[in-house]
């Protein structure tokens, strides 16, 4: 199984120095967020940092590892609330996108954040990002890379029927899925987790090109979603996800880990994926 880790979980050091880090604890693919990454890189200065001299370094620091590069992380609220700093995020996505073709990443990953102000289960949040994804997937098209959603229950895009909604509202190859489970449970929805991972990869699984990997403990009354913490220290039941991964051959990286936790995780789930 292609099994990875986000570059920031792993012990602190260069980003060459981290993917040693994630190769010698068994992992074979990454997450990357830059900022998070690497020392001084400034995400408000990315469009003119993402040169083709770093994209062929970490590209190069990745194929030394012999590691893919599953996601390219870019977690900014595209939905601002005015037009220039509509403009301006837009660029640096652009720019993320471009650097991921370049350094042969596979999507370039981001969430569904609300304006603050602004209710993000609302319709007028939905058009909004809609209005704002668009763009993006043209240039995404134009750079033949890939955008992909992550869906998460408190945010716009917040269950699988919104992100099915969102493929079909703009529809291409360039637009996909990153499921998190976990991101996905709302208090409600945690009271039935085998139907809510049913009905995701049921509306979204041709659309699906990564898995991101947590556990989750028992929800307090006052808890709105699930709380996350790493493979194997909650209450997840992981056998629906890892047929499904098996099936579709997806890249997995896992969440919410630690230097100490992060083999043991791997190793958990893959235990669990032999099994099946």
């Amino acid at each position: 199984m292609n099994i990875g880790i986000r570059l920031h979980d792993t012990a602190e050091g260069t980003l060459a120095q981290r993917l040693s880090f994630a190769r010698a604890q068994g992992f074979s693919c990454a997450h990357l967020a830059l900022s998070k990454a690497l020392k001084g890189f400034s995400m408000s200065d990315a469009p003119a940092l993402l040169t083709e001299e770093l994209a062929a370094r970490v590209k190069g620091d990745f194929a030394e590892q012999q590691m893919d590069c599953a996601v390219l992380g870019c977690y900014l609220t595209l939905t601002q609330a005015y037009e220039e700093e509509r403009q301006k995020t837009r660029a640096i996505y652009q720019a993320h996108l471009t650097f991921s073709r370049m350094m042969n990443a596979g999507v370039v990953g981001t969430e569904t954040a609300a304006p603050k102000g602004m209710n993000p289960h609302s319709e007028e949040a939905f058009q909004l990002f809609i209005r704002c994804l668009k763009p993006l997937v043209r240039w995404a098209e134009e750079q033949n890379a890939i955008l992909a959603i992550e869906p998460v229950c408190t945010d716009i895009v917040s269950t699988p029927e919104k992100a099915e909604r969102m493929l079909k509202l703009v529809p291409s190859d360039h637009l996909r899925i990153i499921l998190d489970s976990v991101n996905l449970m709302s208090a409600e929805a945690a009271k039935n987790p085998d139907v809510l991972i049913e009905e995701a990869i049921r509306r979204l699984g041709d659309q699906v090109s990564v898995l991101h990997m947590k556990d989750y403990v028992p929800l307090r009354p006052e808890d709105i979603r699930a709380q996350s913490t790493a493979c194997g220290q909650g209450i997840m039941d992981y056998k629906r996800l890892l047929t499904f991964a098996k099936r579709k051959n997806l890249p997995m990286t896992l969440e919410d880990t630690v230097p100490e936790n992060a083999q043991a995780a791997r190793e958990y789930l893959e235990k669990i994926a032999q099994s099946l």
